[in-house]
């Protein structure tokens, strides 16, 4: 799904000679899900005057936003932004998540050490943190009583940095059971944490789910 803008003070494009790839409606649900798992981006195209040649492309949540020329023609505009979301997924793509269990309670601990020890005092310290297979409904779980994380092997194939926001959220469970005020303060020093959040929202409305935050606390 493709939404088109213009940038502030910026004559808004007309809606003519669109592909099915690039509609400009107003913002809709998402998206589909690719081969891999990986939600199918929304994508904005916003035309400035100001830009003469230069395109760029950046994430902003679950949307992939494109800045174009305003006298770019409809047909370069096409293959521009299906080049430069391209390059915006592949970018991510190069960043892997971790793989097996031992690299995921690496990174675990080193989250853990960056973002959650300078507001607690301490490093959170998880028994154990596990791919599952057994999660379809939930990104992951949290049980503070034994202190194990898990997490669904659905995340594998996202970009590292929702992995990461999946981990942090799990982990600021050991300090925080519970989705009050002082959990949400935790899981806002990791600085993608709106980002990844968008994007987990918008695979969950690709495929029909309903966010999943209020039940990962076992």
């Amino acid at each position: 799904m493709v939404q088109s803008a213009s940038e502030p003070g910026s004559p808004r494009g007309d809606r003519s000679s669109l592909s099915p790839t690039h509609r400009r409606d107003q913002a809709s649900p998402v998206t589909g899900i690719s081969a891999a798992g990986v939600p199918v981006p929304q994508v904005s195209v916003r035309r400035s005057s100001r830009r003469k040649r230069t395109v760029t492309a950046y994430r902003d949540k679950d949307t992939i936003v494109v800045l174009v020329p305003q006298r770019m023609s409809r047909r370069d505009e096409v293959a521009v932004v299906d080049d430069m979301v391209q390059k915006v997924l592949a970018r991510e793509a190069r960043v892997a998540a971790p793989k097996g269990d031992r690299d995921l309670a690496q990174r675990a601990a080193e989250l853990a050490r960056q973002y959650l020890a300078p507001a607690v005092g301490q490093t959170p310290e998880p028994y154990g943190v596990v791919w599952v297979t057994n999660q379809q409904r939930r990104w992951g779980s949290c049980t503070p009583s034994t202190r194990m994380i898990r997490l669904s092997d659905r995340l594998k194939p996202m970009p590292s940095w929702v992995v990461d926001y999946v981990l942090l959220h799990e982990l600021a469970h050991l300090v925080e059971p519970s989705h009050s005020a002082a959990f949400w303060r935790l899981v806002s020093r990791y600085p993608h944490a709106e980002k990844a959040k968008g994007f987990l929202e918008g695979f969950q409305l690709g495929v029909g789910q309903p966010p999943t935050d209020a039940d990962d606390v076992d």
